[in-house]
């Protein structure tokens, strides 16, 4: 492993906290789309940070149903002395962070993410850092909102630039009937996105199936059941560097 590129992971975490769902709930971090890849990078010896671009979150109320939720993950969020809870309530705010002291840049979700990540100058800017230093940038779900945005700078296109990455499907959004909302915030789906930013996006047969993806050190997730998976690819990329 290159000093350039140290084992301590950054876990982005979605900033945006507010309207969304046609029930008048607001959107925020889904809970265990970062609680799972923190497992798996801890447990790997990894140090974790978790940062917002604000310092601020709010967890999603529909992420923590139990449709979505083990028994241990009830426990773990109901234990606010549970160190990735810890960890949470002391996030980071990105600016205030040195892009060079990552390794691997995760990024976390929830439909938030597509409010802030595009414009997240902070986040990015570690994504950027540690993709030129020649480490791992992986996102979950709609984690990958986040991708057009990160700038290879030899070639000044985004990282995703003809790369396969997958991220939340369209069908699943149909599924969930938030296709209309998404749609009324004025946002950008994830296959849109992808597609703009030259990517080649692929999807698994179910949108709720455990589906990665990993391109050299690009590593993607579709949805929250594949939010543990992606963070164990994005470690064994990180560990084949």
């Amino acid at each position: 492993m290159s000093p350039q590129v140290p084992k301590r992971a950054l876990l982005a975490i979605t900033s945006y906290f507010g309207p969304f769902y046609p029930n008048g709930d607001p959107t925020g971090l889904f809970y265990t789309e970062a609680l799972h890849p923190y497992n798996v990078l801890t447990a790997a010896g990894f140090q974790v940070d978790l940062a917002s671009e604000t310092g601020t979150y709010g967890i999603d109320p529909h992420s923590i149903d139990r449709m979505f939720m083990s028994q241990e993950d009830t426990n773990t969020y109901n234990d606010q002395a549970s160190e990735f809870n810890v960890k949470l309530k002391a996030i980071h705010k990105a600016s205030d962070l040195n892009p060079s002291d990552y390794g691997l840049f995760f990024a976390s979700a929830g439909h938030a993410t597509l409010f802030d990540y595009p414009t997240a100058k902070s986040l990015i800017k570690i994504a950027e850092d540690v993709w030129a230093r020649g480490g791992i940038v992986s996102a979950v779900c709609h984690g990958p909102a986040i991708l057009p945005h990160i700038i290879d700078h030899k070639t000044g296109k985004s990282i995703i630039n003809g790369k396969t990455v997958t991220g939340f499907t369209d069908e699943g959004e149909q599924q969930l009937d938030l296709m209309d909302a998404i749609k009324k915030f004025g946002l950008v789906p994830i296959s849109e996105g992808a597609a703009k930013a030259g990517a080649i996006y692929k999807t698994p047969d179910n949108p709720f199936d455990d589906f990665t993806i990993t391109d050299g050190r690009l590593v993607t997730g579709t949805n929250p059941a594949s939010a543990h998976s992606t963070a164990v690819k994005a470690l064994a990329a990180f560990n084949a560097l």
